[in-house]
């Protein structure tokens, strides 16, 4: 078993906020005098096939509720993806065709139990109640909430104000993700700070449809991206994605400034807040380099989604590449007629994506030949062989006929 206090210590550990931690505490305790399992849910839009870290730090909360008795409900929103979340939008989103949305789904399961015990989970999906809801359901749920309530939404209500258009199913979202838990039943909810309004409406909802229950909330913060400022996003590019590939992953990890760094070991590493106290510690009076405490990091992600000797060799090949100045193993290659444009190179190699921008790192000094600095952005590649580098971990070979 565990120890209670113990246990909620681990629980709040990164949280930005918690509603009913009383019923938190109750079902573990529940848990230790009688082996009774509780469920923990949270709900996964199937948006976008791939997981980067930001996504992780739920669900590694959703694991170490696993730890202490929890029955994770991991619910993939298939019925609800096709509205899409209207959290933080200013316009519409776009609905997901069925075929799109399961497919990601699919992609989803895969990636999850690289985290979570298969055996603690159980992953479901919304269609299996809300297509059953139907029409009369559904009209029923709406009665449950107004207008005036709903606009109280700070998204819904920033739309309104600037009259961008809000469609009725947006409004139909947040109640249909809170019936969700009217369905499942759950104990607790966990989602990100954007999600207050829906995981509030959870309670609301069990209590309109006298589930006997009313789950507790629990909120976990956005993490920032590789930038440090702007929450981790595909879109914009500063992400850590779950099936990236182990040097790609070790190197990104490195990327991050050393402040930063704290704010990954808080809410992505499994040391303990001991540990990790203790490795501030050694940073703060010099007697650990920062860029080791990174390293260990690092280690700790890519075999995680991995395994420990393709962390070691992605260290390795870090060092190689950024210690010893060396070219990496293994580097695509291209063939060009020459004489060739070297923006084009680097657009059609795939190091830029664009020849404007190549242009712009080529002034800056970001763009090296055979390991040397060029400036010249009109530069024409003659008949050769080159290794093309930008920045420190985008490099071709280049073959210039």
């Amino acid at each position: 078993m565990f120890d209670l206090d113990v246990a909620l210590s681990e629980i709040k550990r990164g949280t930005a906020e918690i509603i009913d931690e009383a019923r938190i505490k109750e079902l573990l305790e529940h848990y230790l005098k009688t082996g009774e399992n509780y469920y923990v849910k949270a709900g996964f839009d199937p948006t976008a096939p791939d997981l980067h870290l930001g996504h992780t730090v739920l669900i590694q909360k959703l694991a170490l509720f696993q730890k202490f008795g929890g029955i994770v409900q991991f619910l993939i929103g298939d019925f609800t993806g096709m509205i899409g979340d209207p959290t933080g939008k200013n316009v519409t989103r776009k609905p997901l065709d069925r075929e799109t949305v399961l497919e990601n789904a699919k992609s989803y399961k895969a990636q999850v139990f690289k985290i979570l015990d298969p055996e603690k989970t159980e992953v479901v999906f919304n269609s299996a109640w809300l297509d059953k809801l139907g029409a009369k359901g559904i009209v029923e749920l709406t009665t449950t909430f107004n207008v005036a309530r709903m606009l109280e939404r700070d998204d819904f209500e920033k739309r309104f104000k600037s009259e961008t258009p809000i469609s009725i199913s947006e409004f139909l979202y947040p109640l249909l993700q809170g019936y969700d838990s009217v369905a499942l039943k759950s104990d607790i909810e966990l989602g990100g700070t954007d999600q207050k309004f829906n995981l509030l409406m959870g309670r609301q909802l069990q209590r309109t449809y006298n589930t006997g229950k009313q789950q507790a909330v629990l909120m976990m913060p956005l993490l920032e991206g590789l930038d440090g400022v702007n929450k981790m996003s595909k879109s914009l590019g500063n992400y850590i994605g779950v099936t990236e590939d182990p040097d790609t992953m070790f190197g990104k990890m490195l990327s991050i400034s050393d402040n930063l760094m704290w704010r990954y070991y808080e809410l992505l590493s499994s040391k303990s807040l001991e540990e990790i106290a203790r490795l501030k510690a050694d940073v703060q009076s010099g007697t650990l380099h920062p860029k080791a405490a990174k390293e260990a990091l690092a280690q700790e992600i890519v075999t995680r989604y991995h395994d420990e000797a393709a962390a070691k060799a992605a260290k390795a090949e870090f060092d190689k590449v950024h210690k010893q100045k060396d070219i990496p193993s293994d580097i695509p290659e291209f063939s060009f007629a020459g004489p060739v444009w070297i923006a084009k190179v680097l657009t059609e190699a795939k190091l830029e994506p664009s020849t404007s921008q190549a242009r712009r790192d080529i002034k800056q000094g970001a763009v090296k030949i055979n390991q040397q600095k060029i400036q010249d952005e009109q530069l024409q590649l003659e008949n050769g062989e080159y290794i093309v580098q930008v920045g420190k971990r985008k490099f071709a070979r280049v073959k210039v006929d």
